[in-house]
C-alpha cells in the first residue's frame, strides 16, 4: 500500500528521482560535449518508451544504433530525433530481433563498422494474446523479449568489455523486464514449454519472458564480475506506460476501450517510462551497480525466483544449449557405400 501511494503521488526516492521523474529530468547531470564518444544500441527504439529512450540519448549527445524491423518507423525516428538535436549521430539496421539469423547478421554488420560499443538496451517487446512462432519456429514472445535479446547480448559482450578497458568508460547492459515477472509460479516456469507451449496464455507468456529477462541479469552480472570487466548489467521495470503493448493488453474485453481510458489516467507516458532506462544507462549513481533491479529509478527487490542464482544459472545453461543447436547444427552425416 505505502508504495502504491508512494507511485501515484510521484514521491522521489533514494536516488532523488520517482514515478513522475521523466528520460530528460533523470540524466540532466550526465555533460557531454563535441563527437560522439559513447554509442548505445537500442533495440525497440522505433515505438513507445524505446523511441524516448533514443531521443533523451541522442540530446546528450550518444551516438544511437537502432536495429529495427520496420525501416520506415526507423528513419522517421531518425527525422525527429535530427529536429531536435541536429548533430545527433544515427546509425539503422534493418533487424528482426525474434529471428536469430537477423540478430547475427546485425551484430556482424556493427561489428564491421568499427564502431565503440558503451550501452547496450534490451528494450523491445511483445505482447500477444494468440500462439505466433517465429521463423525459428519458437513461441514469438519469448522468442522476441528473451531468445533474441540472449543472443544479441552474447554477441556483442565481448565487444563492450573490450570497448571499456580501450576507454576505461564503464559498459552498461540494461534489460527491460517488468513486475508482471513477480505472477510466474516456481514450478509453472519450464524452459521447453516456454518454447512450444501447449496451451497458450498470453499474459502467462509475457510474465515469464520478463522472469527470463532478469534472471539473464542475474548470471551475466555474475558472469561479469568474475571476469572483473568494467560492464554491468541490470535489469529495469519501466511502470504501467502508455503504449501499445498496454492496450493490446486490454483486447478481448467487452468495454476495453473503456478499460484502457480509465486506465491510462493512471498510467505513465512515455517519457516517464523511459526514465529508469535512462537512469540506470547513463547516472552516475548507477556506477559500478549490476545484477540489481530498477523501477521508478530506485532499485528495488525482484520475486524470490528471479532472484535466485540457481535458477539463473540453469537457464542461461538451457539458452546457451538452445542457441548452440540453433546456430550451430552438427553436420550432415554422409554414409560411404562400398562395393
Amino acid at each position: 500500500m505505502k508504495e502504491t501511494l508512494r507511485y501515484l503521488a510521484g514521491i522521489a526516492g533514494p536516488s532523488g528521482y520517482g514515478s513522475n521523474s521523466t528520460a530528460e529530468q533523470v540524466i540532466q547531470d550526465y555533460a557531454c560535449s563535441g563527437p560522439p564518444h559513447l554509442t548505445a544500441i537500442i533495440t525497440g527504439a522505433t515505438s513507445g518508451i524505446g523511441v524516448e529512450t533514443a531521443r533523451a540519448l541522442a540530446k546528450k549527445g550518444l551516438r544511437i544504433v537502432i536495429p529495427a524491423r520496420d525501416l520506415k518507423k526507423a528513419d522517421e525516428l531518425k527525422e525527429v530525433i535530427r529536429e531536435e538535436s541536429p548533430k545527433a549521430e544515427i546509425v539503422i539496421f534493418e533487424t528482426d530481433i525474434s529471428s536469430f539469423v537477423s540478430v547475427r547478421r546485425f551484430c556482424s554488420g556493427f561489428l564491421a563498422l568499427g564502431l565503440p560499443l558503451n550501452i547496450l538496451i534490451n528494450n523491445a517487446g511483445i505482447y500477444s494474446q494468440k500462439l505466433e512462432f517465429s521463423e525459428d519456429k519458437i513461441e514469438m514472445t519469448f522468442a522476441t523479449n528473451y531468445l533474441g535479446h540472449f543472443l544479441l547480448t552474447e554477441l556483442l559482450l565481448e565487444k563492450m568489455i573490450e570497448t571499456a578497458e580501450q576507454t576505461g568508460i564503464q559498459g552498461r547492459i540494461i534489460n527491460l523486464s517488468s513486475a508482471i515477472h513477480s505472477w510466474v509460479r516456481r514450478d509453472a516456469f519450464c524452459f521447453s514449454k516456454m518454447l512450444y507451449p501447449g496451451n497458450y496464455d498470453g499474459t502467462s507468456a509475457y510474465s515469464q519472458s520478463k522472469l527470463a529477462n532478469i534472471l539473464h541479469v542475474k548470471e551475466i552480472a555474475t558472469k561479469l564480475k568474475a571476469r572483473n570487466a568494467r560492464v554491468t548489467m541490470n535489469a529495469v521495470h519501466p511502470g504501467i506506460v502508455k503504449t501499445g503493448i498496454m492496450r493490446d493488453s486490454y483486447k478481448g474485453f467487452i468495454t476495453a476501450d473503456s478499460l484502457y481510458l480509465i486506465a491510462s489516467k493512471l498510467l505513465k507516458s512515455t517519457s516517464q517510462g523511459a526514465s529508469t532506462t535512462c537512469y540506470v544507462a547513463l547516472s552516475p549513481q548507477t556506477e559500478g551497480v549490476s545484477g540489481k533491479y530498477f523501477a521508478d529509478c530506485n532499485e528495488i527487490n525482484c520475486s524470490a525466483l528471479a532472484n535466485d542464482g540457481l535458477e539463473a544459472r540453469k537457464l542461461w545453461m538451457q539458452t546457451h544449449a538452445l542457441l548452440q543447436r540453433y546456430l550451430y547444427p552438427p553436420p550432415t552425416q554422409h554414409v560411404l557405400l562400398c562395393d
